[in-house]
């Protein structure tokens, strides 16, 4: 990595504000910021193995986590944003009702296949269906895929009556680059989950001014601004 180079590690939930902030940050800094995105859990197991970007940005708990290693930058930890959830369908199909907890589970149970991921938010998903009773009645129908992204393509895949569930921000993400899905509507109040994350530069860090001074962008009232737009609060 160059002088003038600093990397960041990245929850893909925020993806849309954080690579709209490291490109304004760049052009104001003269710093070049490679951005490195993966799911929280990924992230966990990546910095355990000894990954040395110089800003993170993950949920609390794993803040929480690399803060007690010595692994972020003492006073550089700030909050980002909190996202919520949603349910997609194929760009093509009537949006279903979701207006509370029993027309989810009717929308559930009437889809082809129900699709969440293994990140954060389809470790919720799956539990919410086993909560809700779901997961034993729709038995093969769920169908699990590795990232956000995947969610969708898989939907867009599979038009007849195929439904996701995702993190509001990523199904953005998706819409932007074309892929042929739509957010139905968020999860109902009763069911919803929201997931925060926090941006820090870390204590390894070998340009620790620059860092620290993303860390601030990522975490200023501007910003909070920008990640509004993209679906994060």
């Amino acid at each position: 990595m160059s002088e003038n180079e600093i990397k960041v590690l990245c929850a893909g939930a925020v993806k849309r504000g954080v690579s709209q902030i490291a490109a304004e940050f760049e052009r104001s800094s003269a710093t070049r910021v490679a951005i490195e995105f993966a799911t929280v859990p990924e992230i966990r197991k990546m910095m355990a193995a000894g990954a040395a970007p110089d800003v993170v940005v993950a949920t609390p708990a794993v803040m929480d986590e690399l803060a007690q290693e010595g692994k972020i930058a003492p006073g550089s930890r700030g909050f980002v944003g909190r996202s919520r959830m949603g349910v997609v369908v194929h760009a093509n199909a009537p949006a279903p009702d979701l207006s509370g907890t029993e027309a989810f589970k009717k929308v559930m149970l009437g889809a082809s296949a129900v699709v969440h991921n293994r990140a954060s938010s389809g470790l919720y998903a799956a539990g919410l269906l086993e909560k809700l009773g779901l997961a034993k009645a729709l038995g093969r129908k769920v169908v699990v895929v590795d990232t956000g992204a995947a969610v969708m393509e898989y939907v867009a895949e599979h038009p007849s009556a195929a439904v996701g569930l995702a993190q509001i921000s990523e199904v953005m993400v998706m819409i932007d680059k074309g892929c042929a899905v739509k957010l139905a509507a968020p999860l109902p109040d009763a069911i919803q989950n929201v997931t925060s994350y926090d941006a820090a530069a870390t204590a390894a860090s070998q340009s620790p001014d620059a860092a620290r001074a993303l860390a601030r962008e990522l975490t200023s009232d501007a910003a909070k601004k920008i990640f509004a737009a993209t679906g994060i609060d």
